[in-house]
């Protein structure tokens, strides 16, 4: 299933949390050699203890993790102005209530050839993206934006995403790193249904499902 977790269900999520953090590590340090904040088997940083959300995929009783991506409000602190800035040259037009940054994208290959043998390669990534857009709508989020390399836009393509690039930069690596971002609307959802080859919802929006730009609204404000 797909579902999110926010900053009022932490307490309530801890053992998903903890699966999202032991996957980043495996992800982003182990695999593809991130220069980021390790402790232990896990993977978390100063974002994730600012009230952060995230879009889970995982099973229906919630003990294994398929894949998750942190959505943090651009009204706020972010990787995305913090640190990226010179990706999209410090652009006022993205910080905005309804503009929010998806960070640490990544799925579990293993447990996901696990489960969904059939799954064509790729399709994992397209699904996620997916289930973002449906959440971003869900709560009234109007553009997602995030930062990625050049090599990431194939998946972009693959999942339907029609974005704007707003710029890239070097020094942060071996790769420069894009900027881009893309509306959330039913045009994009109609168009990624359709190039993926899914009908149905993906994220079932619970009765709170305007709970978290609301709550991120009230703390920024605060």
């Amino acid at each position: 299933m797909f579902t999110t977790i926010q900053p009022h269900e932490l307490n309530e999520n801890n053992h998903l949390l903890g699966q999202i953090f032991k996957l980043r590590k495996k992800v982003f340090v182990d695999q593809l050699g991130w220069d980021v904040p390790v402790h232990g088997d896990q993977e978390y940083d100063t974002y994730d203890q600012l009230n952060a959300n995230y879009v889970v995929w995982c099973s229906d009783d919630r003990k294994k993790l398929y894949g998750c991506v942190r959505l943090m409000p651009t009204t706020g602190p972010t990787l995305l102005h913090d640190v990226f800035g010179d990706t999209h040259s410090n652009n006022p037009d993205l910080i905005h209530e309804e503009v929010w940054e998806g960070t640490r994208m990544c799925v579990d290959e293993e447990f996901i050839r696990q489960d969904f043998p059939d799954m064509p390669s790729g399709k994992s990534f397209s699904l996620l993206f997916l289930a973002l857009c449906e959440v971003a709508l869900s709560h009234g989020i109007k553009r997602m934006v995030s930062n990625f390399e050049p090599c990431m836009s194939r998946i972009y393509r693959r999942a339907g995403l029609n974005y704007v690039l707003h710029g890239k930069a070097g020094g942060y690596g071996l790769r420069p790193v894009c900027c881009a971002s893309f509306s959330a609307n039913l045009e994009t959802l109609v168009a990624m249904r359709k190039k993926i080859g899914v009908d149905l919802p993906l994220y079932l929006a619970p009765m709170t499902a305007k709970t978290m730009v609301a709550t991120a609204a009230i703390e920024t404000a605060a």
